[in-house]
């Protein structure tokens, strides 16, 4: 039953309005005369108060209210992969078709092209059982992804038919299950409510490392398969940059990268980027397995807050068909604002800095809904949904509300620095102020996969950094010629990890991307020439020679080795620290 009522009050994206009996919560609406997209966020009575997803600059009391019967949903099937929608999954292409460069108001188009034709190739059986999650048939998307059909999650019964191999359009059946309550037709698309997370059978232990290629964060901040990663920061400190690195480096199938409130200008430069950048997996364009959501910090605050909903409900639609997908929103904290803003608008209590007393459980919401899963389904596939948002704190103040409340959630931390980034040392995380709670996690898998002795050199590696923070309280007071020669070679070895190691170049050919067994050989490469030069001291060796060493040059360049040239050069560089510290 749907129900037509009439504006009452108008406050910016907030609108009131009565005669509403009969919706529910979270229903979407079309308000006045352009039928602008809305969604009730409060009830009361017949009265209805409804954030709108659109500019409402002219709208006026006594405008119509028309409910559609259900919540704010996304359209999932071929023709997501490669589109770049906006929060509410309008495609921005198909809209620049219809009325050019700027949106206008009330623009209605489908998220999914729905004359396009898909080749579907059938897997199920007629006659089989069936159940949510089961695959129906495939559909070849792009280069990169094979879209896998699925039974809608809350359908099971009997496969009564299926169509041929063949050239069908996403709102065109293609089978018919018939279930207890009767028989239920099958399209390559599915709707789904975006609030509403979708279901899976279990979640598993996060214990397999999301390998990204950086090495500050898979080596000293590693972040699991299904984590949570939370990247704060100052203006200017590298977050857009390092998110595009993992969404171009990251061991995922899907890419989902949401821009939620993001300048205009920036936003431009990701879509921009983003269709040329080629994916060093398949030599084809990274697109080809990236789904955009483009949110401008001019657009609606409204669609602000649906476009991470959307952006989570996308990824988890891929990862129920067995992929493992990585979320990148950038960045929670205008999403936050925006919460503010239309909590303030409903005139409710205001919590810490104004943001609504819910930030935390919405947050926590958002980020529950990341996890690795064993998927709905007569045969569960184990896939992933890893999430990594950005934060702009004000003025890079960690202890605001939203960057505080984050940390409650993520287990993992990246903290940007600023002083870093404009020291040049990128990417620019404080390795004193980040953390991962994953290291005991994924520890198995590394000295299974990369080296018995992974753990311990991460661990001596942080100790060495953590002692150099003391050591240059006193080099700024007396200078570093007064300290010991031990504590000399300490601050020598703490030099190469911060910049022949932490410091990556993100547009250096090789660099850019660092395999797990690369980043553990460079990392055990330095802690050799910190034992060596410490047992060359007991010996009697001056530090001033140990540190002047030549070998220390190809040390600094190791980096920058290609991967099938390593090996060999590695084992040459460690032969070359015995030899020369054992000479002086």
């Amino acid at each position: 039953m749907t129900a037509e009522g009439k504006i009452i009050k108008i406050a910016g994206p907030v609108i009131t309005a009565d005669g509403m009996k009969g919706t529910q919560m979270y229903e979407m609406v079309k308000v006045g005369d352009d039928k602008l997209i809305g969604e009730i966020i409060e009830l009361e009575g017949d009265t209805a108060t409804i954030q709108v997803y659109e500019e409402t600059a002219g709208m006026k009391p006594g405008e119509a209210v028309e409910s559609t019967g259900g919540p704010l949903s996304v359209e999932l099937g071929p023709g997501i992969i490669g589109s770049i929608f906006d929060g509410i999954q309008r495609p921005l292409e198909t809209i620049k078709l219809a009325v050019g460069d700027y949106i206008e108001r009330g623009v209605d188009v489908p998220a999914l092209p729905k004359d396009k034709k898909w080749t579907f190739k059938p897997i199920a059986t007629v006659g089989t059982e069936v159940k949510g999650g089961d695959i129906l048939g495939e559909v070849q998307e792009t280069s990169a992804v094979v879209q896998k059909i699925m039974v809608p999650p809350r359908v099971s019964g009997t496969l009564k038919s299926i169509v041929g191999e063949g050239q069908y359009t996403v709102v065109e059946d293609i089978a018919e299950v018939e279930t207890p309550k009767g028989p239920v037709k099958v399209q390559m698309m599915q709707k789904w409510p975006v609030r509403v997370g979708r279901p899976y059978k279990d979640k598993l232990d996060p214990d397999i490392p999301l390998v990204t290629g950086q090495r500050a964060q898979d080596t000293f901040f590693p972040v699991a398969k299904g984590g949570t990663a939370a990247i704060p920061g100052p203006f200017g400190s590298g977050k857009t940059v390092t998110q595009q690195q993992l969404a171009k480096w990251a061991d995922a199938d899907i890419i989902v990268y949401v821009g939620c409130g993001e300048r205009g200008n920036e936003m431009t430069e990701v879509l921009k980027e983003f269709p040329e950048l080629e994916d060093p997996k398949t030599g084809k364009p990274l697109m080809d397995r990236t789904v955009l959501i483009a949110n401008t910090s001019n657009m609606p605050v409204a669609a602000r807050e649906a476009c991470v909903y959307t952006g989570i409900t996308i990824a988890e639609y891929f990862r129920d068909q067995g992929y493992d997908v990585a979320l990148m929103a950038d960045s929670t904290s205008r999403w936050a604002e925006a919460m503010r803003e239309i909590s303030g608008r409903l005139e409710e209590m205001p919590g810490e800095e104004g943001y609504p007393a819910y930030l935390a459980s919405r947050l926590a919401q958002f980020y529950e809904r990341a996890g690795r899963v064993n998927t709905v389904g007569t045969e569960s596939k184990v896939a992933s949904v890893s999430v990594v948002g950005a934060v702009s704190p004000p003025g890079g103040d960690l202890s605001e509300p939203v960057t505080q409340n984050t940390l409650r959630i993520c287990k993992v931390f990246w903290a940007l620095d600023a002083s870093l980034a404009d020291k040049r040392h990128f990417p620019s995380i404080d390795w004193l102020q980040s953390y991962s709670l994953y290291v005991d996690s994924v520890e198995a898998w590394w000295e299974k996969t990369v080296g018995a002795d992974w753990r311990a050199s991460r661990d001596e590696a942080m100790a060495l950094l953590q002692k150099e923070s003391e050591l240059q309280e006193i080099v700024q007071l007396v200078g570093p010629d007064a300290l010991p020669d031990r504590e000399r070679i300490t601050l020598e070895s703490t030099r190469m990890i911060r910049e022949d190691f932490l410091q990556q170049n993100a547009y250096h050919e090789v660099d850019t991307y660092c395999s797990p067994t690369k980043q553990y050989q460079l990392l055990k490469t330095i802690i050799l020439f910190q034992e060596q030069a410490t047992a060359a001291l007991e010996r009697g060796a001056a530090a001033a020679d140990l540190t002047n060493l030549p070998v220390k040059e190809e040390i600094g360049r190791m980096k920058f080795i290609p991967e099938d040239e390593f090996d060999a050069a590695i084992k040459d560089i460690q032969d070359k620290i015995v030899k020369q510290t054992s000479e002086v």
